[in-house]
């Protein structure tokens, strides 16, 4: 991984200096604090303000390379478990059973994402500007209802009338 500075050509290769140096940035642009009420393990409620300015920028660009680079429904599951890894990693089950369980599951979604994105920072956000990877799953012509061969947005019509009988059902019974 490398951080590189598009506006004065900085380069950062070595994770220690990577990080503090996207802290440093980030700082400056307000990115990465968080104020929140919290649940804690034993039951009870804390404030606890935490800021992570370069891992909220890391964050944003890995999560954009995931949008082109992991399949959807991988991305389903590895959301569904990110909540549990979250609680398990707060409440400090890091040597658990169902923690090693999750992390096979995590370094398996991770095994396609790669690439490179471009981020801008302002005004307390990181965000995407254009991103480009060897794994990615997005294909404009494929996608695009414009360009000839491309996706027929026909082939959608009996997908539609098959989502929308459970749908009728349910509407059926509402309207009684």
């Amino acid at each position: 991984m490398e951080v590189e500075n598009l506006t004065d050509g900085s380069l950062k290769t070595d994770a220690l200096e990577l990080f503090e140096y996207l802290n440093q940035l980030g700082s400056k642009h307000g990115i990465g604090r968080l104020d929140m009420v919290e649940n804690r393990f034993v039951g009870i409620k804390s404030r606890g303000v935490y800021e992570t300015p370069g891992g909220s920028i890391l964050h944003a660009a890995h999560k954009d390379i995931e949008g082109v680079a992991m399949d959807r429904e991988v991305m389903r599951l590895r959301d569904m478990l990110a909540a549990k890894l979250g609680e398990l990693v707060y409440n400090g089950f890091w040597f658990s059973p169902e923690m090693e369980f999750i992390m096979a599951a995590m370094d398996k979604s991770q095994e396609l994402i790669d690439g490179d994105v471009f981020l801008k920072l302002y005004k307390g956000t990181a965000y995407p500007v254009a991103r480009t990877s060897p794994s990615s799953l997005y294909n404009q012509e494929l996608s695009s209802m414009d360009i000839e061969g491309g996706y027929n947005q026909e082939d959608a019509e009996g997908f539609i009338r098959i989502n929308a009988i459970r749908l009728m059902a349910h509407r059926r019974i509402v309207n009684k």
